[in-house]
């Protein structure tokens, strides 16, 4: 959490390369951030709340750090705002050192939202907003187009919200104003401590992709600090596992992290289902969006029977007077209708964002009962529809796409070996020329029922107990499955994955 009397941040970029427009349109990138073996050592304690941590962050790129409760990742995000004052170590952003910067400054230039939302109850909306524009002596016109401009972003009416008070806000619409408050003066880094964690899942999931559509429009450097790995894999290009005291345990993607986890503590964090896991890769973006045959809430029964008549579906689907799902017509409704409309159909209980991911997609279709689910933009306003069959063949796209790379892995493990060990390659190669012969004479091959690792799929593993690689294990002790690194599936991951990013 951060200091109530701490300015809120969000300001132009520590470096001329990054400055915002002073026009004010249009957004700028993000800046990079370099920490070189950061540690902090608070008074009366000799052990390290964060200790010797070296990694760069790319510009433009989200960077979360996830990990067990108490490890650091809020000490080492607040370090680099200088919130928390580091021991030792050297922070650059931009390319500039700021590690001897007045702090007061460097938050300027750097946007922070957190949990709470960090509104201050006394003013208004358009007052939070422009707390930090007025500071940094933007003038009046500019502001208020600035506060109008952020509100429309994240999504909120300026009409409607800006002279409203925080309490008169639900706890979604809060955290949507913080971040607008956060990126008001245009910063290319903003730094989030758990923004969505006080609220609740349908209205973090709404969060979540609200965020995801505004790095893809503005492209700043996120770094995000959250314990939670499923939220990481979402919003995250790149994450960065965090054991005690900050140490990296895996800095990667997160199709690299699901499909190949460094060690057993990373493991532990990905946890059951990383198949599963992997839908959050994916977005209602890259699949399939039908456009739907709707009406309006103020058309004219017969007109509605006449589209019904023409659409070629069994249903409709009404829009209300701002152009929002509202309800599901069918055939039977409209019979029963008898003149009113006001009782017939089904009220639409969910939507999805183009930014949702496959797995939000999935769930909302499951728990509808005719298996679809209406897509809406930024202010809920009607895009589309997608159905269980569009994202079942996406699906089986994915699947199809994770056993060809599994293949290519096995592959490459074995040409590895191959190099370091040549005499284990012609153990191999005998052990699959005699399984090939006892299953031409209709025995039973080597190993229980006469298959090995990756031979049901046309893989070609390290047979099951050999010395080297016992049970088919790769590197790092998980075992090869069908779920090989992602390759360039809709979403663009900037940079190189790598790991150990850090001193651990």
């Amino acid at each position: 959490m951060s200091d109530a009397t701490t300015p809120p941040p969000g300001a132009s970029a520590p470096s001329a390369t990054t400055a915002p427009d002073p026009s004010g349109a249009g957004a700028t990138s993000g800046a990079t951030i370099e920490l070189e073996n950061l540690t902090k050592i608070y008074a009366g304690t000799t052990v390290p709340a964060v200790e010797n941590v070296s990694l760069e962050i790319k510009a433009g790129e989200t960077v979360v750090f996830v990990g067990p409760s108490g490890g650091g990742k809020t000490t080492l995000l607040k370090m680099i705002n200088r919130l928390i004052e580091p021991s030792s170590g050297r922070i650059r952003i931009g390319g500039e050192d700021v590690t001897d910067m007045d702090p007061v400054k460097l938050r300027r230039k750097i946007g922070y939202a957190i949990q709470s939302s960090g509104l201050f109850p006394h003013l208004t909306v358009a007052q939070n907003i422009a707390l930090v524009p007025k500071m940094i002596g933007w003038s009046k016109s500019r502001v208020k187009e600035r506060v109008e401009e952020m509100l429309d972003l994240v999504g909120l009416d300026p009409v409607e919200f800006r002279g409203r008070y925080p309490r008169q806000l639900s706890g979604g619409q809060q955290q949507r104003v913080g971040v607008a408050r956060a990126l008001a003066a245009d910063p290319p880094v903003l730094l989030m401590d758990e923004p969505f964690g006080a609220v609740d899942p349908i209205t973090r999931d709404h969060l979540q992709d609200e965020l995801i559509r505004l790095q893809h429009e503005l492209h700043k450097t996120i770094v995000f600090v959250t314990h939670d790995f499923d939220e990481a894999i979402k919003i995250g290009d790149r994450i960065a596992v965090l054991r005690d005291r900050s140490k990296i345990a895996q800095f990667d993607t997160p199709e690299a992290i699901l499909t190949n986890p460094a060690d057993d503590f990373v493991s532990g964090f990905v946890g059951a289902g990383a198949a599963l896991k992997r839908l959050n890769l994916t977005r209602v973006r890259d699949v399939g969006i039908t456009d739907w045959p709707t009406v309006s809430v103020d058309d004219p029964l017969q007109t509605i029977f006449d589209k019904l008549r023409d659409a070629g579906h069994n249903e409709l689907l009404m829009l209300d007077r701002r152009e929002r799902p509202y309800k599901w017509l069918r055939r039977g409704d409209l019979s029963r209708a008898k003149g009113s409309l006001s009782r017939a159909g089904a009220l639409v209980q969910d939507t999805v964002t183009r930014d949702a991911t496959l797995r939000d997609a999935l769930e909302a279709v499951l728990t509808d009962n005719a298996g679809r689910v209406a897509v809406t933009g930024r202010r809920g306003e009607y895009e589309g529809v997608v159905d269980m069959q569009t994202l079942m063949n996406s699906v089986h796209e994915l699947l199809e796409e994770d056993h060809l790379e599994a293949i290519e892995h096995r592959h490459e493990l074995e040409e590895i070996q191959e190099e370091q060990d040549p005499a284990h390659h012609g153990r191999v190669t005998a052990l699959e020329a005699e399984e090939e012969g006892a299953g031409a004479s209709g025995g039973t091959g080597a190993g229980a029922g006469g298959t090995r690792p990756g031979a049901a799929s046309g893989g070609t593993a390290t047979p099951d107990g050999s010395p080297e690689n016992p049970g088919g294990l790769r590197p790092g002790g998980s075992a090869v499955s069908d779920a090989g690194p992602e390759t360039g599936r809709g979403e663009s991951r900037p940079g190189d994955p790598h790991r150990g990013g850090g001193a651990g």
